[in-house]
């Protein structure tokens, strides 16, 4: 066996789905040997790839579908975006495809096409379909039938944009859509009727220069939140590029990068790239969908971009059958703060055409509020929100606790359902609803 091609780690390969709490850990962190400075530096011509965590399920599955992939390879995060699963029979050499997730990808055409790297099928379930990571990344047939109230650009992005890639919707912050390409493609994607459908080519330098143009020419804008596609499917001296030429604007006072590359490809995050990203100092939104994604890769990528100082929040997409019950929400948000990530957004499935199957009442969003408030630590509380179709916005929304009001007393049921008075005085809220019985 060679040196790189070392024994996996004796850790779990996953944040324990389902366990007690009490087993609901990650491994810790090993610090990489040290680097022996008398060694001669590798010739340009060999790209440097750092030792990585590898899980002892990545190395089974990598020894079994790719055995002759090295460590080294399998580490490499250019690697792993060149081998993408992208046909049906390179997806039904790895899973058993049922009929249903068969026929759909045969019947695909355009934009959010089949894209699943190498590291993420490693955690999709072989046989069974309905497993929640799986229904996030493959094909079904429902994804072809459009609902009432369904849309290919349901926020009214596109309405709000007033140079090419970039949505301009609120006073102070612009969405600048750096990129149409993702390593893995989410089947609910807001975006489904763009990301991947040139073909993957870059976007133009001279949209990207126009974009820039319009921020500096608007000094309203302060806050500049990065998405696409993914900006992390850029190499580092294209995105340190685009940061830079950000960051320099003087009124840009926040820069942020929205992605899911972390959670589905932490061979991304290496020593290289957050030692970029600390020269311009963004916050990082980390798109989680299911605590089966938290495996020791990724714990590795969240610790080393913490290490840098980039603030990290999650933003989770509600999806049924995926994450739609309190449990789940709670391994997910309990296991983030473990790898340093705040719990950010909960969203509402956004209403895009063929994605009725994923969607759940907003009550459901609600209880799972609830079952976490009171429950467990503020800090693993994220803000259930409906981004408003038709360009409204985000719409918070919180369970209500207020239940009524005798007098001067504001009543208030608290997370375990029992009633308190607050004294209000000359308050009116709460005047509508009958009081509870006591």
């Amino acid at each position: 066996m060679s040196a790189d091609d070392g024994e996996p780690p004796s850790s779990p390969s996953f944040v324990g789905y389902f366990e007690p709490a009490a087993k609901f850990t990650i491994s810790p962190i090993v610090a990489p040997p040290a680097v022996d400075r008398s060694l001669p530096s590798p010739p340009r011509s060999i790209r440097p790839v750092p030792r990585l965590k590898i899980s002892a399920r990545s190395h089974a599955f990598r020894k079994r579908f790719y055995p002759g992939v090295s460590a080294r390879e399998w580490n490499d995060w250019r690697w792993q975006n060149s081998n993408r699963i992208r046909t049906v029979e390179a997806l039904a050499r790895i899973i058993q495809l049922s009929d249903d997730e068969y026929e759909a990808i045969g019947r695909h055409r355009g934009p959010l096409p089949v894209g699943v790297g190498p590291y993420y099928a490693s955690l999709l379930d072989e046989q069974d379909p309905n497993q929640p990571l799986r229904r996030t990344v493959v094909p079904v047939n429902a994804e072809y039938i459009r609902m009432p109230g369904e849309a290919d650009d349901p926020l009214g992005e596109d309405d709000d944009s007033p140079v090419p890639g970039l949505v301009h919707r609120y006073p102070d912050r612009v969405l600048f859509l750096a990129t149409g390409i993702c390593s893995t493609y989410c089947r609910y994607c807001t975006r489904s009727r763009m990301v991947g459908a040139t073909g993957e080519k870059s976007v133009k330098k001279s949209h990207l220069e126009q974009a820039i143009a319009y921020i500096e020419a608007t000094p309203a804008v302060r806050d500049v939140l990065i998405s696409g596609g993914d900006p992390l499917s850029l190499d580092d001296d294209k995105l340190d590029w685009l940061l830079s030429r950000l960051h320099r604007i003087p009124h840009v006072e926040f820069l942020r990068i929205g992605t899911k590359m972390p959670a589905v490809l932490p061979q991304r995050i290496t020593p290289a790239f957050t030692r970029m990203l600390k020269r311009y100092h963004p916050w990082m939104s980390i798109h989680f969908t299911h605590p089966l994604e938290l495996t020791p890769e990724v714990a590795e990528a969240c610790e080393r971009l913490a290490d840098a100082g980039i603030p990290l929040g999650s933003q989770t997409v509600l999806l049924k059958g995926v994450n739609d019950d309190v449990e789940t929400m709670r391994q997910l948000v309990h296991g983030l703060l473990k790898i340093r990530v705040k719990p950010y957004y909960l969203y509402q499935c956004d209403p895009i055409s063929g994605s009725a199957h994923f969607h759940t009442p907003v009550e459901k969003g609600l209880e799972i509020i609830r079952g976490l408030r009171g429950h467990t630590t503020g800090y693993a509380v994220p803000t259930y929100v409906i981004d408003a179709p038709g360009g409204g916005g985000k719409i918070p929304l919180l369970p209500d606790y207020v239940v009524g009001r005798e007098g001067d007393d504001l009543l208030l049921e608290n997370y375990a359902g029992r009633i308190y008075r607050y004294a209000d005085r000359g308050g009116r809220l709460g005047l509508n609803k009958a009081p509870p019985c006591e």
